[in-house]
C-alpha cells in the first residue's frame, strides 16, 4: 500500500495557528497522531518558494503556507486477532459498547500477551477498524481493571476515538459522560452518602499500585459515593460510586483510604482472610468464592461521537456479585449469636 497525501494552503484566518492544531482542525485524526507523524519529518510547508520540513509540532503557520501531510501505510498491529466472546451491548460504525467480563485484561501486557479485549476487538472487527495511533487497532479510550467488570466501549475510528477521549479527558464536567459503578465494601458506611477528594499518584515502593499522596506528581480525584444498603447483621456496605475524575484505580483506593476496602480486593484491602473469619459461614464462602474485588461498571453515558446523540448503557451485576447481595439479603446470622 502507498503514501497518501493532504495538502492545504493556509488562510489569513490561520495566522499564528499551531501546526499540529491546524491539521487537526482539518483531518479527522487525534492530535497526538498528528504530532507524531510531524515529528517523524511527514509535514513539509512551501513558504515563500521555499520548502521546509517541519519536525516541531508547535510550530506557527503563515498566510499561504502550502502544507503537504504524508500518512504513511497502516501498520499491521503485532497484536493478534483471537476468537473470544463478547457480550456487545451496542455497535456502529463508529463505536463498540460491551460488557467486559471480570478477569479480561484490557491490553496486552508483558504478563498478558493475548487473550485481551483488544486481541477479541480485533477478531471481531475485522476489516472495519480504521488507523488509530498509526497501527490497526480498536481505539481504547478507557479502561477497567481486569478484575472489574462492566460497561465499557471502544473506537473504531480515528474521528470516535478523538471525540470520545474528549469527553473521557473532561470526565463528565460538561454533562456528557457518565460513569456509575457498584461495589461491596467492608464496614457500614457512615454518612451513607458522602465525597472523597483525595489526590493520587504512583505508591513511592510498589509502582503497580495507587495511592492517595501530597506529593506534586498527585493528580486530582474525587469520588461520590451513595449506600444503597448497609447490613445490620454484617459489617458489609453496598455502595454507588460516581467518578468526578477517572484515576487508576481511583475507587478502589479512595474505598481503603476510608477505611471501607472493597471487598475481595487484596491490592488495597488488608486483612480480607480475617474479615472472612467473622462472617457466617455461607456468607463468608459466597465472598471467597468470588475471586476479585467486588467492583462493576454498571453504566456509562456519553455523547455519540457522529451524531452528538445522547447514549446510555447499562450491565446488570454479574452473577458472582448477585450471589453475594443474595446470601446478605438473606439475613443470615452467626450461629453463635
Amino acid at each position: 500500500m502507498s503514501d497518501t497525501c493532504f495538502t492545504y494552503i493556509t488562510t489569513n484566518d490561520d495566522d499564528g495557528k499551531r501546526l499540529d492544531a491546524l491539521l487537526a482542525s482539518q483531518l479527522e485524526f487525534s492530535r497526538a497522531r498528528l504530532q507524531g507523524l510531524i515529528r517523524e519529518g511527514q509535514v513539509i510547508v512551501i513558504r515563500q518558494q521555499q520548502e521546509h520540513t517541519i519536525k516541531d509540532p508547535s510550530w506557527r503557520v503563515k498566510p499561504e503556507d502550502e502544507i503537504t501531510l504524508t500518512l504513511p501505510p497502516l501498520k499491521d498491529s503485532s497484536v493478534k486477532p483471537e476468537d473470544i466472546a463478547l457480550d456487545i451491548l451496542f455497535e456502529d460504525d463508529s463505536v463498540i459498547v460491551i460488557n467486559k467480563a471480570a478477569g479480561l485484561v484490557v491490553h496486552p501486557a508483558p504478563g498478558s500477551p493475548d487473550g485481551t479485549l483488544v486481541n477479541a476487538l480485533l477478531a471481531h472487527c475485522g476489516d472495519s477498524l480504521s488507523g488509530i495511533g498509526g497501527e490497526k487497532r480498536p481505539g481504547i479510550v478507557h479502561r477497567l481493571d481486569k478484575d472489574t467488570s462492566g460497561v465499557m466501549i471502544a473506537a473504531k475510528t480515528d474521528n470516535a476515538h478523538n471525540a470520545l477521549a474528549e469527553q473521557f479527558a473532561a470526565h463528565g464536567r460538561d454533562g456528557r459522560l457518565q460513569r456509575r459503578y457498584q461495589a461491596l465494601v467492608w464496614g457500614q458506611v457512615m454518612p451513607p452518602v458522602g465525597r472523597v477528594e483525595a489526590a493520587l499518584a504512583r505508591h513511592p515502593t510498589n509502582r503497580k499500585k495507587m495511592a492517595v499522596s501530597h506529593h506534586e506528581t498527585a493528580r486530582f480525584a474525587a469520588t461520590d459515593y451513595t449506600a444503597l444498603h448497609n447490613w445490620t447483621h454484617v459489617p458489609i456496605s453496598n455502595l454507588t460510586c460516581i467518578l468526578e475524575t477517572g484515576r487508576t484505580h481511583q475507587i478502589r483506593v479512595h474505598m481503603a483510604h476510608i477505611g471501607h476496602p472493597v471487598i475481595g480486593d487484596e491490592m488495597y484491602g488488608s486483612s480480607q482472610r480475617s474479615r472472612l473469619n467473622t462472617l457466617p459461614e455461607k456468607t463468608a464462602a459466597t465472598i471467597a468464592a468470588l475471586g476479585r474485588q467486588a467492583l462493576h461498571a454498571e453504566l456509562l453515558g456519553f455523547e455519540h461521537p457522529e451524531t452528538q446523540e445522547p447514549m446510555t448503557f447499562t450491565a446488570a451485576l454479574p452473577a458472582d456479585m448477585q450471589a453475594v447481595l443474595d446470601v446478605l439479603n438473606e439475613g443470615e446470622t452467626h450461629p453463635d449469636d
